[in-house]
């Protein structure tokens, strides 16, 4: 088998536009973030995991803190203080943003929590919406996939949802919540992007100013170009590399590192690395 890079066909493809819709939290949302933030505790999700759901949705959160083995009062104190933020400001911002394009669009959100009240959301504001996920069956999924095409204006698919998709006839994508692993990413925008588009693809991730949303921006994304020749090939280079999930590797460097510059110097070491590696790969290639 002979895998070909998408630069390296002959197929005219549509141009690609990325824009970034940069949205505030409110002053009781980024109160209780910086609450999060100054969490000291001990187990198996951290304070980042939540700020990351915050970040998200009120639901998200509320279901990893209402699952948690926390002390009770403490649980029921975080979880009362969530009843009383306001509706989500990315999900106001977003259900804003799709009322503008008029036109079909594709959620990629990181929870299903998430994915449930965006769609109840949207409906209250008279948007006809589908979800799509891993958990669907095959027929619940094509299913779907022809209500999406024929009658909704939006698709809110989550990553496990996502895959094996061809969604040709929408050319707009919001990154409700970005992955942290650039190849989830091109799966994602793989959806539309691909063989029998007619149209620009256009592409927005939503980031909310001065979260961890922001940093994951200027860590990852805003380097990606530097890397992208190496996303097809990254599971084999992460793999003579020894790292098993390269998620899981830039939520410990974000995690242990003391500043946001040492951060950026460690994701930049980490993707020189796989870079340097893609570039060894191709010299054995022409060389046998």
């Amino acid at each position: 088998m002979i895998r070909n890079r998408r630069s390296e066909t002959t197929n005219e493809w549509t141009k690609r536009e990325i824009d970034t819709i940069r949205v505030d939290f409110t002053e009781d949302e980024m109160t209780f973030y910086n609450t999060l933030e100054s969490l000291n505790v001990n187990h198996s999700f951290t304070a980042l995991t939540l700020q990351r759901e915050i970040c998200s949705s009120r639901e998200a959160c509320y279901e990893t803190i209402r699952h948690s083995d926390w002390n009770h009062d403490f649980k029921k104190e975080l979880m009362d203080q969530i009843e009383q933020l306001p509706h989500h400001s990315k999900a106001l911002k977003t259900v804003e943003f799709v009322k503008s394009i008029n036109d079909k669009c594709i959620i990629f959100t990181e929870y299903k929590s998430t994915q449930i009240y965006l769609q109840w959301l949207l409906h209250q504001n008279g948007i006809f919406s589908v979800t799509f996920n891993g958990k669907f069956k095959k027929s619940k999924k094509d299913w779907m996939v022809q209500l999406f095409k024929n009658k909704a204006q939006v698709l809110i698919a989550t990553d496990a949802g996502g895959e094996g998709l061809n969604l040709q006839f929408c050319n707009h994508m919001i990154h409700y919540d970005l992955p942290w692993n650039p190849m989830k990413l091109e799966q994602r925008i793989g959806r539309i992007h691909r063989f029998g588009q007619t149209k620009d693809v256009n592409i927005y991730y939503m980031v909310l100013n001065n979260t961890i949303d922001e940093r994951v921006l200027n860590l990852l994304y805003n380097k990606l170009d530097l890397f992208k020749d190496v996303i097809g090939e990254l599971d084999q280079i992460l793999s003579q590399l020894g790292i098993s999930n390269l998620e899981d590797e830039i939520v410990d460097i974000v995690k242990d590192s003391k500043s946001e510059k040492e951060a950026s110097i460690k994701v930049d070491h980490l993707f020189s690395v796989i870079s340097d590696s893609h570039v060894e790969r191709d010299i054995a290639n022409e060389s046998s």
